[in-house]
């Protein structure tokens, strides 16, 4: 409800009024339990502008049995950052209020509790699941939920589970495929902090850029970055010949490491990343780089789990956002002659 102009307090009764129907049809145009006429919803969605009528939330769930809140349980650690966690939350967040339903975060540390907790006490319509592990106690209680239940991730274990996510793996072969020339490819490549949380994008990534070096004869360094040791991993590596580089984090440390070592990307190496056109695109020499899509990855769970709200169920399975790369300037052009030799590990 709210209040007119007069102080007093505007009710479904007073849209019914103003819009010319009864109370009972303002009521189902709100809840949508009734198919309406477009020319009466019209009548009673100006009625509602007209008198900023807003109906209490509480009488709202009690009549529609629905709570119009969507749990996103997303455990934050302080040793990964928040921050490439936030486009998915932006996206999740507009997606919901889109459908007049609010989130709910659960952050803490609590696996399989937060599940049980948001679902077992009716906090929520539907629930979405991130950071994902590859051995996530998670999925096994997922599966007994009540409540439609989303992962943004793929367990290694999604067996009757709705799950989406980037595809790391052709991101993997894009990214290889794309320094091949180079014969050997350094991977400054996720840390202990991600290897440790058992993340489930890190072992899909890393196994298809073997794969795909195996396949095209490149020799495939792997160099676990650690956030506070990032400028003197990055002289190693070039100290030890390589040329080629295959970044998918702290992509801006990187950069600005190379440079400070004289070395120009495009120039006098090849760059490649795994990153966001924002974060690829903020440097003097732009990078070549195969996005994740967080916002797009986000919309189009939101988009499958209304779905699920409504009964589109189908069976469950696992959906995958295409990998593409964008070329741009960090990456040589081949050098015509023989291949070069690969340098001595």
């Amino acid at each position: 409800m709210a209040r007119a102009a007069n102080g007093r307090t505007v009710t479904s009764k007073d849209v019914a009024r103003v819009a010319g129907v009864s109370q009972s049809t303002v009521s189902y145009v709100m809840s949508g339990k009734r198919p309406i006429s477009e020319k009466t919803r019209r009548l009673v969605q100006d009625a509602i502008d007209q008198l900023t009528y807003q109906p209490n939330a509480g009488a709202r769930a009690l009549a529609s049995q629905r709570t119009q809140v969507i749990a996103v349980v997303v455990p934050f650690d302080s040793t990964l950052g928040a921050a490439g966690l936030m486009a998915f939350i932006e996206e999740i967040t507009l997606a919901a209020r889109q459908h007049d339903h609010d989130v709910l975060l659960v952050t803490a540390e609590e696996g399989g509790d937060g599940l049980r907790r948001v679902a077992g006490g009716a906090l929520c319509d539907a629930i979405v699941v991130m950071e994902v592990r590859t051995a996530d106690p998670r999925a096994a209680i997922a599966r007994d939920l009540r409540v439609p239940t989303l992962f943004i991730g793929f367990p290694a274990d999604a067996d009757g589970l709705h799950c989406i996510d980037f595809d790391f793996e052709a991101g993997a072969r894009l990214l290889v495929t794309e320094l091949a020339a180079g014969r050997r490819v350094a991977v400054l490549g996720w840390g202990p902090e991600a290897t440790e949380r058992d993340l489930n994008y890190v072992p899909r990534f890393r196994r298809a850029a073997q794969e795909a070096a195996a396949a095209q004869g490149v020799a495939l360094d792997w160099v676990p970055v650690e956030r506070d040791r990032v400028e003197a991993q990055v002289q190693d590596v070039l100290a030890a010949g390589h040329r080629s580089l295959l970044v998918t984090t702290e992509l801006t440390r990187v950069v600005h490491a190379v440079r400070s070592a004289g070395l120009q990307p495009g120039t006098d190496l090849d760059l490649v990343a795994l990153a966001t056109d924002a974060d690829a695109t903020g440097f003097p020499v732009p990078v070549t780089a195969v996005s994740t899509h967080p916002r797009d990855v986000s919309r189009q769970a939101m988009a499958w789990l209304f779905g699920l709200l409504e009964g589109n169920s189908g069976e469950a399975q696992v959906r995958s956002v295409p990998a593409s790369i964008t070329r741009r300037r960090s990456v040589r052009d081949p050098l015509p002659g023989p291949t070069p030799p690969v340098p001595p590990a």
